[in-house]
């Protein structure tokens, strides 16, 4: 099993592990931090990546849980364009569109809400089973021996700098202009494959598998 913050439209790497591991505990206590993927995405473009935000209000000191979405500046129609734009020529953008379409035009109050909404809808899409549960102390220090700490893969940086599953290849819209870019938006995976995400998911673990034997 796995510990993970509630991300938004996390990494395909966060994926790839709980592919593997098929259960995951959401620490929704630790402090919210700025910057990281707790409120932002990255996707591929035609020009690239593009890092999507959600504006959130909190003091600096709030608990996940506890840290409210901003509507200011009009983000959730700012984001649905950027998605569109980047994902509309893939092939399976038009097959999903409608269950990702309402997520950008309703009010939710709370990030973590928002993200674990998301989150489940995702694994559903893609035939992902797991069972995902908030995180809970007690069972924390019942299960120590068995839990993969994966929190670090809400920075940015870690997602970067650590030794992750390389990712199997698979078809992005934009890749013979801009090379295959990895570690996207588990979204990235999902207009790109389709049905076939899983798959992928399974490739990488078998990939990874493989390099340590």
């Amino acid at each position: 099993m796995i510990i993970t913050h509630p991300l938004y439209i996390a990494p395909i790497p966060l994926y790839v592990h709980l592919y593997a591991h098929k259960e995951v505990f959401i620490d929704g206590d630790s402090s919210f931090v700025k910057q990281t993927f707790r409120n932002r995405a990255t996707i591929a473009t035609e020009n690239g990546t593009q890092t999507l935000t959600i504006p959130v209000i909190h003091d600096g000191r709030q608990p996940m849980r506890d840290v409210r979405i901003s509507e200011h500046g009009n983000w959730r129609h700012l984001h649905w364009n950027a998605l569109a734009s980047a994902y509309r020529k893939s092939p399976f953008f038009d097959y999903y569109a409608d269950d990702f379409a309402h997520f950008y035009e309703e009010r939710n109050g709370f990030l973590m809400d928002f993200n674990l909404r998301l989150h489940h809808m995702v694994c559903e899409l893609m035939n992902l089973e797991h069972t995902c549960s908030i995180l809970d102390k007690s069972a924390m220090e019942r299960e120590k021996n068995n839990i993969t700490d994966l929190r670090c893969l809400a920075e940015p940086k870690c997602i970067a700098d650590a030794p992750q599953p390389h990712t199997a290849p698979y078809y992005q819209v934009f890749a013979l202009r801009n090379g295959f870019i990895k570690n996207m938006s588990i979204v990235d995976l999902l207009f790109n494959m389709g049905p076939e995400a899983l798959l992928v998911l399974r490739d990488t673990c078998n990939n990874a598998k493989t390099a340590l034997l």
